[in-house]
């Protein structure tokens, strides 16, 4: 099930949102501060975050930048084109005016929430501060680049596609073996401990969890 963040002071209009996402089968979380929603996405990771401008506490415009590697909409009053110019030059990946179409609203989320791909195939999966392109094979954590080996690359290809679930030694081993078939099992813990330290030399977390006797997952 794919959350929806809706970070809007305005009740009615969060409350609207809230029922016509559920409606359509999305989780949804809600923030109704700037401050709030910062805390909020500290804790969890949606999909997409639609973001009002006018807040208390931190604004949109400050808070846009402190979101990193999730699809932001920005829903606002203003209808400037500089301002929506600025906006999406910020990181925004789209803009809304209000008073706006929930239907039009609604296909804009679908539209964000497909997996970006060209005709090529590429494939751009992100997860927290992770970016990764399956095509280029550029991988960034907190927006910072990280220079992986193929097994490595491979090895965060295949816990991305799979996020919030253990994956266990021999199921990693069995998915990348094409890719990396000199990777083995005793090697398999070396690789994911170089990949875990280049990940926080980035963005200064843990980003891959060791279950202990299963495998790893995504934190």
């Amino acid at each position: 099930m794919k959350t929806i963040a809706i970070v809007d002071d305005d009740v009615y209009i969060g409350n609207m949102l809230e029922e016509a996402l559920q409606k359509e089968g999305y989780a949804v979380l809600r923030a109704y501060s700037g401050t709030e929603a910062l805390f909020l996405l500290s804790k969890h990771q949606p999909d997409i975050v639609l973001l009002d401008l006018m807040l208390p506490g931190l604004c949109g415009e400050e808070v846009l930048p402190k979101i990193r590697a999730i699809p932001v909409i920005i829903m606002s009053a203003k209808v400037s084109v500089d301002n929506k110019v600025q906006l999406l030059l910020d990181g925004a990946v789209d803009y809304v005016t209000k008073p706006f179409e929930l239907k039009e609203l609604l296909a804009r989320i679908q539209v964000h929430l497909r997996p970006h791909a060209t005709a090529l195939g590429s494939e751009v999966l992100r997860y927290g501060d992770l970016c990764l392109d399956t095509k280029t094979h550029q991988v960034t954590a907190a927006g910072h680049s990280v220079r992986l080996t193929k097994t490595e690359f491979a090895i965060l290809k295949y816990l991305m596609r799979n996020p919030n679930q253990v994956i266990t030694k021999s199921q990693l081993l069995d998915q990348i073996s094409a890719d990396t078939p000199d990777c083995v099992e005793s090697s398999l813990k070396v690789h994911v401990s170089n990949l875990r330290t280049k990940l926080r030399e980035q963005d200064n977390k843990e980003n891959i969890e060791a279950v202990w006797g299963i495998g790893f997952k995504l934190l």
